[in-house]
């Protein structure tokens, strides 16, 4: 039996889970639910600008003093989970948003991608 994926939303510093179904209770939604990784700016991955977005997620990451890898890993790591997990439920213009926001942070990191 498939289960149905969690919406992610994203209000104050932390991520909320709209579960599509009861049953749907997995490590990712445990992961948005309790991660104290990094605190986001509110509705950072709703942003319609993928520069303001990667400036907004290298400044959590830069200034946390819980991550524990480098703050372009931490970043970038945030913004693949949460298009990841937003899977189909993510519109087509913003996934393309957040996939040049992934592209400014390794402009503004000083990767090759």
């Amino acid at each position: 039996m498939l289960r149905a994926r969690p919406l992610l939303t994203h209000i104050g510093s932390r991520f909320n889970v709209v579960h599509m179904d009861k049953r749907c209770d997995n490590w990712s939604g445990d992961v948005i639910r309790k991660s104290d990784s990094l605190d986001l700016e509110d509705g950072v991955f709703t942003f319609d600008d993928p520069a303001r977005i990667a400036k907004s997620l290298s400044r959590s990451a830069e200034e946390s003093d819980r991550r524990k890898t480098t703050a372009f890993q931490s970043a970038m790591s945030m913004l693949t989970f949460y298009i990841n997990r937003a899977g189909d439920h993510l519109e087509a213009g913003q996934k393309d948003i957040l996939e040049q926001a992934k592209e400014e942070l390794r402009k503004h990191y000083g990767k090759d991608s």
